[in-house]
């Protein structure tokens, strides 16, 4: 049976997130160790995603989207908008900020905004690495159609195919949706896996519901049989390699030492982080 974990949510004045990773029962699946599921959400009245600029360190960010538009920026100079079914992934390495915001020409009328915001750890070798920062449109990611069944390969590798995104590990990330009573077993090429379902109603091995809004941890070496019931369904495939080590995560810092994540404090509150061009906003410290 798999692990189930249960979000936390937020509601941010318009949307809501729900949060699985990290969790009490799971801290990290492969190399994710942040799992944020954003909306669905129809932003009106004035509300707006602003992500103020912020730091990271030790981590690669990835946006996917299913409805709505963000505006990316951050202090290498990067200006990009994301869509739905592109790719932003930005690797902070020993350091980057950014910002994201619902873009200036959407904010004349109601968005519909839906999307995932995940962190992945980098390899202790790779976590002071230099900041990059890569956009892919939707047309240059592997999809594979068939039998009611359509998988984007947003990451990583799997089902054969392997995205463009360059990853530093061993890493599964897939966009999935399924016609009704269509099926799709999960290949077990990976050590650690989860299912997140999205929307609509999936079972698992013809006889375990898959409740929406959950994420469920596969076990590893099996071979799962995923299946729609109802109607159509949607979820993402996430994992890969276990991580080569633990890591402490705060605020917005991802570390595999104490010390790194104290140094990351200490530079950020005596702003020798980057800044991100036009944007003077800052955040302090949170208290915790």
């Amino acid at each position: 049976m798999p692990l189930t974990l249960h979000p936390r949510e937020h509601d941010l004045g318009g949307f809501v997130v729900r949060r699985l990773l990290p969790h009490a029962k799971q801290r990290s699946v492969g190399p994710f160790v942040f799992f944020d599921h954003i909306g669905p959400a129809v932003l009106v009245d004035g509300t707006f995603v602003d992500v103020r600029p912020h730091p990271h360190i030790g981590l690669a960010t990835v946006t996917y989207l299913w409805e709505g538009a963000m505006t990316h920026r951050d202090s290498l100079g990067s200006v990009v908008d994301i869509r739905p079914g592109d790719v932003n992934w930005m690797t902070a390495g020993r350091g980057i900020v950014h910002s994201e915001r619902t873009p200036a020409a959407l904010r004349g009328a109601p968005m519909s905004f839906h999307g995932l915001q995940t962190w992945v750890a980098l390899p202790r070798e790779h976590e002071d690495a230099e900041p990059a920062f890569a956009h892919h449109p939707a047309a240059t990611l592997p999809v594979l159609d068939g039998d009611g069944v359509r998988l984007c390969i947003v990451a990583g590798h799997g089902f054969g195919e392997r995205s463009p995104v360059a990853v530093l590990g061993d890493t599964l990330y897939v966009a999935i949706d399924l016609a009704e009573g269509a099926e799709l077993c999960l290949p077990a090429e990976h050590a650690e896996r989860a299912i997140y379902p999205v929307e609509g109603s999936l079972i698992l091995d013809e006889t375990v519901p898959l409740e929406t809004g959950a994420m469920h941890v596969l076990e590893p070496g099996t071979l799962p049989l995923l299946r729609a019931v109802g109607g159509p369904a949607r979820a993402m495939l996430l994992g890969g390699a276990p991580l080569d080590g633990p890591r402490h995560v705060w605020w917005n810092f991802v570390a595999s030492s104490r010390e790194r994540i104290e140094q990351a404090k200490a530079d950020w509150a005596a702003q020798r982080f980057g800044a991100v061009p036009g944007e003077s906003e800052f955040i302090p410290l949170p208290d915790h």
